[in-house]
């Protein structure tokens, strides 16, 4: 096993975040917070190659990418546990700024995203990601509240897929996002 270093400089800023590809084609989400550095390992992916000759063989589709976002980290872990047990790839967002721009950054092929999150709640992110043509066609399943059924009412009329209430179980969640990916064309990993 091989130790890789990363150094951060500069000042501590809440919810900073980048992600690292190592040699070994290993993604990892390192996390900056103010209780010092996280660093976690989101999924490893297959190595693609590039090469003229690779043209002719087969090559097998990359696991359908899920942007998790919500405000509950424990929540989002929980999620992108389950999602990458059943071999999807896992972006996750813990406010609603972090969310649209990795969302416009990766594109990724679906996106969970919590209805109540700093910076940008839920909602807003989802019209912003509706009126942006880079990510409008991305399927989009929010994750409400208990009786709130305004925001499931908005959510849907700003285009949101799907919904499902919190307190939920992940494998509902995990069977939703398999049909949502296969109504849009994507297998599920």
């Amino acid at each position: 096993m091989s130790r890789v270093r990363i150094r951060i400089d500069g000042p501590p800023l809440f919810a900073e975040f980048f992600f690292v590809n190592t040699p070994c084609s290993s993604v990892w989400r390192v996390t900056r917070t103010h209780m010092g550095t996280k660093v976690r390992t989101i999924r490893r992916l297959p190595d693609v190659s590039t090469s003229p000759e690779s043209e002719s063989v087969p090559r097998t589709p990359l696991p359908a990418c899920i942007l998790i976002a919500d405000y509950d980290e424990l929540l989002v872990d929980l999620i992108g546990f389950k999602l990458t047990a059943h071999g999807y790839t896992v972006l996750t967002a813990l406010d609603g700024q972090a969310a649209l721009a990795i969302a416009i950054d990766h594109r990724p092929d679906l996106i969970v995203l919590g209805a109540m999150m700093p910076m940008l709640d839920g909602l807003e992110v989802l019209r912003h990601l509706r009126r942006d043509r880079r990510t409008a066609p991305v399927p989009i399943m929010i994750l409400t509240a208990p009786r709130q059924d305004r925001e499931v009412l908005a959510a849907l009329a700003l285009g949101a897929d799907d919904y499902l209430v919190k307190p939920f179980i992940p494998d509902d969640l995990v069977a939703r996002i398999a049909k949502l990916l296969e109504r849009h064309g994507r297998s599920a990993a």
